[in-house]
């Protein structure tokens, strides 16, 4: 599981940075920049604090769910035309958001938004695959992952005082203005990335699947970095009611301290992008989830001494995401290496199970008990745990096959 020796699958054509950026942050903005948005959502459209987070939960279930079918069809009829209609989909989404008169409204219109959105998330990674070896592809996925936590940790700022000296509906425009801007950027400049044979050589999609899923690496890459990178959905869903009503924060400063988060996750990517072929994927991955079981400790140490303040919250918080920020670029790198022949595929099914497990994370932090801290802090530590134990396991299953 820690030597790959893949080749770039066309290393002839390769997308410009910041279309790679602006393509993968469509996904990402629509998580973050309304969560500051969240209570005032609640509060015009009549829904309960469970309901507004649907906002999240069942944007995450879109994300999962559309990766698993753009990652096969850009392998079979390339990365351009599928992003380009994705993008279609996530702006126009974006607008019914922006004008729902109704929670269900907006809810429904969440999960296509996200379905469009996740196209940006995938095919940027098989992109970047597209034309880098595996080593090469880590260190270039760690620098693409370190400006993207810079976007969606200025986007809950703007978000919360959107919210504040505008309206809620400001901070899902923002989505719709941003989305029509990629689109058009990606029409006009964007090539082909795939390599001209590589559709026609391609597995089924249940085929392609069914390979990925036998493999021990992938399944350690794949659901390890789950584990160690999606937690902090559970966290995103439930902070800003526990900053504004149980710290008594003001919106505007929530997005200020998701500023701090996402710093974190910059922070790790920069240290992926040093370390990248210098540690094994595995030996990267061990010291990102050890990060991230320090943070998810701190932070319950400080719910059951009830010393929870926004240092006490924050601060163990952002040295998880330090550990995420290191973990996501060799956890990605690793799996869609695993099968040269399905970049996509496998770049479609490892976001489908990161978002899943993400998913599930804001499932069990509603359900268990909606706005409370001790839910957080379980998920947060107990899959950063589970990480590290899945990535052992599959090492070692590997080493006896």
């Amino acid at each position: 599981m820690q030597t790959l020796k893949a080749q770039p699958a066309n290393a002839s054509a390769r997308a410009p940075l910041f279309l790679l950026v602006a393509m993968a942050a469509c996904g990402t903005l629509g998580m973050h920049v309304i969560v500051p948005a969240l209570p005032a959502t609640a509060r015009a459209l009549d829904m309960s604090i469970s309901t507004a987070q649907l906002a999240i939960t069942l944007y995450l279930v879109g994300l999962a769910a559309g990766q698993l079918l753009y990652g096969p069809i850009s392998d079979r009829y390339g990365r351009r035309p599928v992003l380009l209609a994705g993008l279609t989909l996530f702006t126009l989404a974006s607008v019914v958001t922006a004008i729902a008169p109704s929670g269900e409204v907006l809810i429904g219109a969440r999960i296509l938004q996200s379905l469009g959105g996740c196209a940006g998330l995938v095919l940027g990674r098989a992109a970047v695959r597209d034309g880098a070896t595996p080593d090469k592809a880590a260190g270039q996925l760690a620098l693409l992952g370190l400006v993207l936590a810079l976007i969606p940790a200025i986007a809950p700022a703007i978000g919360g005082y959107v919210t504040v000296y505008l309206s809620w509906r400001g901070a899902y425009a923002m989505l719709a203005i941003f989305g029509g801007l990629t689109l058009l950027a990606c029409a006009v400049r964007l090539p082909e990335t795939l390599a001209p044979a590589a559709g026609t050589r391609n597995l089924s999609m249940t085929a392609s699947y069914v390979r990925l899923l036998r493999s021990s690496g992938f399944i350690g890459y794949s659901v390890g970095g789950a584990c160690s990178t999606s937690a902090f959905y559970g966290f995103m869903s439930a902070s800003p009611f526990i900053f504004e009503r149980q710290l008594h924060q003001p919106t505007e400063s929530i997005g200020i301290f998701y500023m701090f988060l996402m710093g974190g996750v910059a922070l790790g990517s920069i240290l992926a992008n040093r370390i990248a072929g210098k540690l094994s994927m595995l030996s990267a991955l061990r010291v990102a989830n050890v990060l991230g079981i320090a943070g998810g400790a701190l932070f319950a140490l400080a719910d059951a001494t009830g010393t929870l303040t926004v240092a006490t919250v924050v601060a163990p918080v952002t040295l998880l995401m330090v550990g995420v920020g290191m973990a996501i670029p060799f956890a990605l790198a690793g799996a869609v290496s695993v099968n040269p022949g399905a970049i996509g595929a496998a770049s479609g099914l490892y976001g489908f199970i990161q978002m899943g497990y993400g998913m599930l994370c804001t499932v069990v932090v509603e359900v268990w008990s909606p706005g409370a801290v001790y839910p957080v802090v379980a998920v947060l530590l107990g899959s950063a745990v589970l990480g590290q134990i899945v990535m052992l396991l599959a090492v070692r299953a590997e080493r006896l096959v």
